[in-house]
């Protein structure tokens, strides 16, 4: 017998490890079944499970269950990332501790400690990743630094450089000045900050008294400039191009040049071009041919290593004592001390308040510097070409189809991808230098060695690169190298390429973009045929998620409190493609309600003697009741089984909550009650045992239907009702139409009583009758077949409907009656004496007055085009809704006093 109520905790650890240990999430390369390949997207081993992750495992376990149980053989790959800086990060954290540096410990014995904290304490985000539900085919867990992914690594780079496409050249990178290493655009966070824009006056050369103002929010880059830029068409500066202004503090003269990255309605009009600190005036320096100076280090600090020969002394403009005393300065005190001086020349012209966005390091939390360096790049322009081409072709489709847009966006305009990284944590790239200079890349040191051979004709000791390979490049590798790429394995030709791949739309360019470019070079295929974007988890509010704001949600607790079903239909009934999910406790209790109802509908009908039948035959029943709800399952079938194959979960979760709630447990049962009831007195009969019957099958099907999202109460039902043995239910068959005699008769009478019902209901609700009171309803141009169908099903519609008798009414509706209307036929529902009409009838004009004024409120601040541009997008969502719900609560009063007559 089912407990009184459902206990996720004591139900969900038992049931994984059920599933785990008898390989219910296993691929079987052997089987005859057609292969459906998720790849995880590979969290960071330092990862700990948060909302995002809880979306997009959701995701992919729905669309993994549920081909698992259409007879697919499915592979979900299951993985984590080394994450280079992170787990860097945490080791030099636990050292620190102990008062010890990696510096101090030396690269090797680093390293072992870092596998040591590995084997210990990393990956505690797979273990999250089962409480959450995700079936995963764990024995196939692949890690980005084991053996086998490094070589494919190794591999990759070594193709890549001997057709060009991987090389070494001195460009502007992201720098961080704490972790001393290059960083992607991704680990870069732009923040708001307040600041300042200073405006500088640079005297032209030859023209006393004549100077071009410059406005910049640094002022500490001024030595390394190298040009001031003014738009071509801007006429207040034609007299100036060609000529050279004086640069401030230094004395070297700069060229005023004409380039459009010079906007003439932004401050002044005119830039100072700082080709070594600024990746758009790296870009103006290429153009001209600029001079490209760094003057601060990779610390951050002044550096007059490529400036010291370049100072002059100017009268009032340039001591080189000045500069020469700062050398080795921070950044931050050589700003200040520059503007000083500047002042103090009366070079400063003014300064205002300036808000802007300023670059920090995601992890080490300090702005970032663009610095000219050596690194290694990779031709991602001559790689995005295929790409680009895939996607327009139509092998690989976005889904929202818009995302392509951003796609071509990002491909069609890529620059060379810095993949070196100054870390120790990470592929080490596989290149070797020679005592001059000269590099060998290969994939191991035996194969450099014979490089370096033939090159000095005599063996030559060989030093490695010291960096190590971007984390993305080696999880660019993802969807083959995964699969045992470069060795031929079985799997790689049945998993690749793979069905969807499920992400947000915040890596499109950093993860997809590059398994997409890989997997083209190395491949010669797509990695995905389909590219599933979700959107982001948000708050109730619509706010992003952020500690600073205090309302980040951890699922774990979710799940503690609610159980995993309630938080996975959460997700799945909030997701559509491309749309944020408005996530908080609030809604996730909602839906644990649903998982509440559907236990307490098992366990009526447990406690009813309903059990699945053998051999029962849905094409056999003789019941409209039984008609009805089988009907009603296919429609259910059908929508459910559309939803997931468009990858729309939102439809999916509606169409199984719908069926299972309304058309179940709201009708289906009430009317099954009587003949339940009359079997529980003896009186036992064929349309009893009918009823039954079907209830099983039904109840049956909507296990199936549920399980992609709520794996755990169905898989429990699924046991105790003996459709199968515990642990089954994941890989039974999806559920499939049946066929049902004639469904449209047994549709049409069950839907008007529903109809009939519901409309009363709503009358009654609207009008705040006591349920305790019973009305007459009256049915007015009602055929004889509608008032045979009143009549069949008078018992359920009395009690549903709290009605004291169900008449025909000849004539015109009495005085004081509500109205409603159900195709044809008007239902009156006589309140004189049962309420205070005058009374609702002033309450209600009075909500509905107050309903319109809030509506008009809203509407007015909408309409506010000031507003609508500088509120938070989650403020003017939210002010959209509520005028939404402003407007619906107006229409409903609206359609309450009409009811009134």
């Amino acid at each position: 017998m089912l407990d009184k109520s459902f206990s996720p905790a004591e139900a969900e650890a038992r049931l994984y490890k059920t599933w785990e240990e008898s390989g219910a999430f296993a691929a079987d390369p052997a089987s005859a079944g057609t292969p459906f390949t998720i790849m995880i997207p590979p969290p960071n081993v330092t990862g700990s499970l948060h909302m995002g992750h809880a979306l997009t495992f959701t995701v992919q376990d729905s669309l993994v269950r549920y081909r698992r149980m259409s007879g697919r053989d499915v592979l979900w790959q299951p993985g984590t990332d080394h994450a280079g800086i992170a787990t860097q990060m945490v080791v030099e954290r636990l050292l620190a501790g102990e008062g010890k540096t990696r510096k101090e410990l030396g690269r090797d014995a680093f390293l072992e400690r870092v596998w040591q904290w590995k084997g210990e304490s990393g990956g505690a985000i797979t273990t999250q990743l089962r409480r959450l539900g995700a079936s995963l085919d764990w024995p196939r867990e692949r890690f980005t630094m084991d053996e086998g992914l490094t070589r494919a690594v190794r591999r990759i780079f070594v193709m890549l450089h001997d057709k060009g496409l991987i090389y070494r050249d001195r460009r502007l990178v992201n720098w961080d000045p704490k972790f001393q290493s290059a960083i992607s655009d991704l680990e870069v966070e732009s923040r708001e900050m307040d600041g300042s824009l200073w405006y500088l006056r640079y005297p032209i050369e030859g023209m006393e008294g004549r100077f071009i103002t410059v406005a910049t929010t640094r002022p500490e880059t001024l030595p390394g400039d190298a040009a001031v830029a003014v738009n071509p068409e801007d006429e207040r500066y034609q007299d100036l191009i060609g000529k050279f202004a004086i640069l401030p503090l230094v004395g070297r003269r700069i060229p005023i040049v004409a380039d459009e990255h010079s906007d003439p309605t932004k401050g002044t009009g005119a830039v100072k071009i700082t080709p070594a600190h600024d990746f758009n005036d790296f870009a103006v320096g290429q153009r001209h041919n600029l001079p490209m100076p760094s003057v601060l280090d990779r610390q951050a600090a002044f550096t007059l290593d490529e400036i010291g020969n370049d100072l002059r002394a100017v009268d009032g403009i340039a001591d080189p004592a000045f500069l020469t005393a700062l050398a080795g300065e921070d950044r931050f005190k050589l700003r200040a001390a520059i503007v000083a001086e500047l002042e103090r020349l009366d070079l400063l012209d003014k300064v205002e308040k300036h808000r802007n966005q300023v670059p920090h390091g995601d992890r080490s939390g300090v702005p970032i510097e663009p610095l000219l360096t050596v690194q290694w790049f990779c031709d991602a322009a001559t790689l995005a070409k295929p790409a680009v081409e895939a996607v327009e072709q139509g092998r690989t489709v976005f889904v929202p189809k818009q995302w392509e847009n951003t796609f071509f966006a990002w491909m069609r305009d890529i620059e060379p991808w810095c993949i070196s990284r100054q870390l120790w944590w990470g592929h080490r790239i596989p290149a070797w230098y020679g005592p001059d200079g000269v590099v060998f890349v290969a994939e191991d040191e035996a194969g450099a060695a014979a490089q370096a051979q033939a090159h000095y004709g005599e063996a030559t000791a060989l030093t490695q690169d010291e960096d190590v390979l971007d984390t993305w490049f080696s999880s660019g590798l993802w969807p083959f190298s995964t699969l045992g790429w470069p060795d031929q394995t079985p799997e790689l030709p049945r998993y690749y390429p793979t069905d969807v791949l499920v992400t947000g739309f915040d890596i499109i360019f950093f993860w997809v973009a590059r398994m997409m470019m890989m997997g083209l070079f190395a491949m010669e295929d797509v990695p995905f045929k389909t590219i599933y974007i979700h959107g982001l988890v948000r708050d109730e509010r619509g706010q992003k998620m952020s500690k600073s704001k205090g309302n980040v949600i951890d699922p774990l607790e979710l799940i503690d409190q609610y159980g995993t079903d309630a938080l996975r239909f959460t997700i799945c009934a909030l997701t559509g493609p491309g749309r944020d999910v408005k996530l908080g406790p609030a809604v996730v209790e909602s839906y644990r309600s649903f998982v509440t109802k559907l236990w307490n509908a098992a366990r009526f009908l447990e406690m009813n003697q309903v059990k699945p039948v053998a051999g029962f035959d849905p094409a056999t029943v003789t019941l409209p009741l039984s008609r009805w709800i089988l009907d009603t399952a296919n429609t259910a079938i059908a929508e459910a089984t559309a939803a997931l194959e468009a990858y729309r979960l939102d439809d999916y979760a509606s169409a199984g909550y719908r069926f299972t709630w309304n058309s179940f447990c709201d009708w289906f049962i009430e009317f099954a009650k009587p003949v339940f009831a009359q079997a529980q007195d003896g009186g036992d009969t064929a349309e009893a045992a009918e009823v039954r019957a079907v209830a099983a099958h039904v109840l049956g099907t909507i296990l199936k239907l549920l399980h992609p999202a709520m794996p755990y109460v169905t898989e429990v039902l699924w046991g105790e009702f003996g459709f199968g043995a515990e642990g089954t239910l994941i890989k039974a068959n999806w559920p499939e139409a049946v066929s049902v005699p004639d469904a449209q008769a047994a549709r049409a009478e069950l839907d008007w009583v529903v109809g009939l019902i519901t409309e009363v209901r709503a009358v009654r609700s609207e009008m705040r009758v006591p349920p305790s009171i019973l009305a007459p309803i009256l049915l007015k141009d009602a055929t004889d077949e509608e008032l045979g169908r009143a009549a069949r099903w008078i018992d359920p519609i009395r009690r549903m409907g709290r009605a004291s008798e169900v008449s025909p009414l000849v004539g015109e509706v009495p005085q004081g009656s509500a109205q409603a209307v159900l195709g044809s036929v008007t239902i009156a529902i006589p309140l004189t004496g049962l309420i205070d009409l005058a009374a609702e009838r002033v309450r209600l004009e009075k909500d509905r007055a107050k309903a319109l004024d809030e509506a008009q409120k809203v509407r007015g601040k909408l309409s506010n085009e000031s507003f609508v541009a500088r509120a938070k997008p989650e403020v003017v969502q939210e002010n959209r809704d509520r005028l939404a719900a402003f407007e619906a609560e107006a229409a409903r009063l609206e359609a309450a006093l009409t009811r009134l007559g």
